[in-house]
């Protein structure tokens, strides 16, 4: 094994602390903290979010609205008004014209700096107000005369947080470089590792990005490109991999229970289901089937296209499970899922003796103790569930697999909190974990190193291809007629209003008023409403009124993203599409094309449209393919909305970005495994430097 001469370092010498830096006491270190830096080596890791040049003066005459611009004059005019807040206003004049600065904070010390004849350089955003051209909150400094230095760097803009002043992050960054002179900044990564990839050493990566000098582009600093960037970015992205395989090993030195269906429990629900399993979940569920065999927990991700089987997967597991004597929770985002998948569970598992019940928030309390009693005495067999099943009273007999659908909605203490059910008995749940958004290969790999990941890339036998079109709202006349036409051949339709402000009020009344609207043009059909907020059983009483074909159009919220099963159902129009991200609108479509008739999505969108909305719009349109939506959305959102807030911080990432360095990703899997291997000493070091404590939770999927 290599010896690791710089984490010995790390071991060895103790970085200084904060409150050794001059100027920095303890309640200054207090707001750092707030940024995660504890030790001085830390502030060098709070890295800039951007730049800008500061490195020459614009004259007055030549400014612009709306740019950012170094200025240099004396000061004309100092004056306190009180236009219904106190604030004070400073002319600024260089010959070639003159600005206004105003500052609504500021000190009687502040006010002796900025007296008539003062001669002021300053940095801010130009904007148009009652006085002509001003900067309100410059960054300021006085000067002795013209002729005074200008910065020979770009100037970093840095995260920040109250209390603490870009010009003071900026200060005291430097002043730890320099503090830091004798006691190197440990270069964790390998030589070896660096030269291939042509990157360059940690330290002058640092200081470029701390102090990019004149003459760098920032068109290339905002590509993140720089070979500074990209070194720091695979050191990043190489400390996530890290921590998600450290918890990975972690996992599976825990103890599980083997799940070994000694009732045969599974076999007989495949044989019972109404279809026949394709290849894909054939291949997946047994996949499932291998890991549930260890006495290690599973860890298992399923990604599939909306309607690819998932559901009919988990059922196989969880009969597995519950054939070995042992209890299942299955968790869902909505309320609207949980009772789909519980009408779904119940109508495989009832025939078969085994007792699904449903645990939501909107239970009646005598109800919800009665569930309570079933699941604490083990009678409960399979549990579906919301975020209900997260509460501390509620005790299970034996919980051996949990199943979590759409994982990337929920907390990482909820997650964490339905693993913990079952450690009382010192054996952890084995975790099936169910997404519909698809992800690219690559980036799974990365996001999701701490699962092993099954892929249902096969759709059942009879589903048909959903034909999208994009419509202004200025032809919703037309729209209307052709739901009309459809109805009268037979066929059901979704009709959904998506949230056009952010009040969920106003996005219920908009559901409302849509129904209404429909209701009055289409007096021959039946038209129903359903949102999160009606009572479950009248909601329940709408869908399945729908589901047996008593409702011929049904106006929802986005509660129907997922989850609901109508083969009847081939036209679904979703209102202010343009509000709606890429994978969102296709799970909507997913709603349709789930019988033999050909099936239609329209778009409805409020012109005018922004780039993106545009480009979501085209993506949604050209294809059906799940996958080569997660691609584009990935593209035009970025990995974090794509993944959801995932508990190891791979959606806030600092420098890297994953579908920018996406090219990184390989070289990055590939150098994890040799540090573990040859470098184990600097494995803690590494993910301590970039993901902090976060890695804990990577333990709950």
């Amino acid at each position: 094994m290599k010896a690791s001469s710089a984490a010995a370092t790390v071991e060895r010498v103790s970085p200084p602390a904060l409150t050794d830096l001059h100027g920095v006491g303890d309640a200054l270190a207090a707001r750092l903290t707030r940024l995660g830096v504890h030790t001085l080596i830390d502030l060098l890791f709070v890295l800039p979010l951007r730049y800008q040049d500061r490195t020459r003066v614009q004259p007055m005459g030549a400014l612009l609205s709306g740019t950012h611009a170094v200025v240099e004059g004396e000061i004309l005019l100092s004056e306190l008004v009180f236009r219904r807040r106190r604030q004070l206003l400073v002319r600024l004049g260089d010959g070639s014209g003159s600005i206004t600065l105003r500052f609504f904070h500021f000190s009687q010390a502040q006010r002796e700096t900025l007296r008539r004849g003062s001669r002021l350089r300053c940095h801010g955003e130009v904007r148009r107000g009652p006085l002509g051209l001003e900067i309100v909150h410059p960054e300021y400094r006085n000067i002795a005369a013209i002729g005074e230095p200008l910065p020979q760097t770009l100037t970093p803009i840095y995260p920040s947080t109250d209390g603490l002043p870009q010009g003071r992050l900026r200060a005291l960054v430097q002043r730890a470089f320099g503090a830091l002179q004798r006691l190197p900044v440990p270069d964790l990564l390998p030589s070896d590792v660096l030269a291939p990839l042509q990157l360059p050493a940690l330290r002058p990566a640092l200081e470029f990005m701390h102090q990019p000098p004149v003459g760098t582009s920032l068109a290339e600093l905002a590509s993140g490109r720089h070979p500074a960037q990209r070194r720091l970015a695979f050191e990043e992205l190489l400390a996530h991999q890290l921590s998600l395989l450290e918890l990975r090993r972690a996992t599976r030195r825990e103890m599980a229970l083997p799940l070994t269906d000694t009732t045969g429990l599974q076999e007989a629900l495949l044989a019972s289901l109404p279809f026949r399993l394709t290849g894909a979940q054939a291949r997946v569920r047994s996949e499932i089937d291998t890991d549930l065999l260890l006495d290690q927990p599973m860890a298992r991700l399923v990604q599939g296209d909306v309607g690819c089987g998932k559901t009919a997967v988990a059922a196989l597991a969880a009969a597995r499970a519950i054939g070995s004597g042992q209890q299942v929770a299955l968790m869902a985002p909505t309320e609207l899922l949980t009772e789909q998948h519980a009408r779904s569970l119940a109508r495989w598992f009832d025939p078969l003796g085994v007792r699904v019940v449903l645990l939501t928030g909107s239970l009646a309390a005598r109800s919800r103790r009665n569930v309570a009693g079933a699941i604490a005495s083990g009678e409960a067999q399979l549990v579906v569930g919301t975020h209900a099943l997260f509460q501390n009273s509620l005790q299970f007999h034996s919980l051996a697999l949990a199943i979590i659908d759409e994982q990337h909605r929920f907390g990482v203490q909820q997650r964490m909190a339905l693993r913990e059910k079952a450690t009382a008995a010192g054996r952890m749940p084995h975790q099936l974990i169910m997404t519909a958004t698809p992800i690219p290969r690559t980036l799974a790999m990365t996001a999701y190193a701490d699962l092993d990941v099954s892929v249902i890339d096969e759709l059942p036998p009879g589903r048909t291809p959903v034909r999208t079109v994009v419509v202004s709202e200025e032809r919703r006349a037309e729209v209307v007629e052709r739901i009309h036409q459809h109805c009268r051949q037979g066929r059901q339709a979704y009709w959904v209003c998506a949230l056009i402000e952010e009040s969920e009020e106003l996005h219920y009344q908009a559901a409302e008023e849509s129904a209404a609207a429909l209701a009055e043009a289409l007096p021959q059909l039946r038209v129903g409403l359903v949102h999160g907020r009606m009572p479950p059983k009248q909601k329940e009483a709408v869908m399945h009124a729908f589901t047996r074909g008593e409702i011929h159009v049904l106006v929802a919220t986005t509660v129907i993203e997922v989850g609901v099963d109508v083969p009847n159902a081939s036209i679904i129009v979703i209102e202010n599409a343009e509000r709606l991200g890429l994978a969102q609108l296709h799970q909507l479509r997913g709603r349709t094309g789930r019988g033999s008739y050909e099936s239609s999505c329209v778009l409805l969108y409020r012109a005018p449209l922004s780039e993106m909305a545009r480009a979501r719009l085209a993506a949604i349109r050209e294809t059906n393919d799940g996958f080569e939506i997660a691609r584009r959305d990935l593209e035009l959102r970025g990995a974090g909305e794509l993944l959801g807030t995932r508990q190891t911080g791979l959606a806030q990432l600092r420098v890297a970005d994953l579908v920018r360095d996406a090219d990184l990703l390989k070289e990055v899997q590939a150098v994890a495994q040799r540090m573990l291997r040859d470098y184990p000493d600097r494995v803690a070091p590494l993910i301590a430097r970039w993901v902090g404590t976060g890695e804990r939770y990577g333990r709950v999927g």
